[in-house]
């Protein structure tokens, strides 16, 4: 699992984080604020992404409104390691 970093501007967040979930190798997003987490959405893995946009809109609502309280955050997201077939298809 591989763990990146985002610092985006508070109008951004929710963009942000459906794109990413539409990635689909997402299996958490933490949103924080000065160095203190202000919400954390588990992502399951292997739903597929129409699913996982239709189950995440309510949790989307309301990072909306805690994004729309601070004016810039960092998204810590964790991804998925790469499934075995992909790894021989890189090499």
């Amino acid at each position: 699992m591989t763990t990146e970093k985002f610092t985006v501007d508070g109008s951004q967040v929710v963009e942000k984080v459906k794109e990413l979930i539409h990635q689909g190798n997402i299996r958490r997003v933490r949103l924080i604020h000065k160095g203190r987490p202000l919400i954390d959405i588990p992502l399951t893995v292997g739903v597929p992404v129409a699913a996982a946009a239709v189950l995440a809109a309510p949790v989307l609502a309301a990072l909306g409104a805690i994004a729309a309280l601070v004016t810039e955050c960092t998204l810590e997201v964790e991804r998925t390691e790469d499934t075995p077939g992909e790894k021989d298809k890189k090499e």
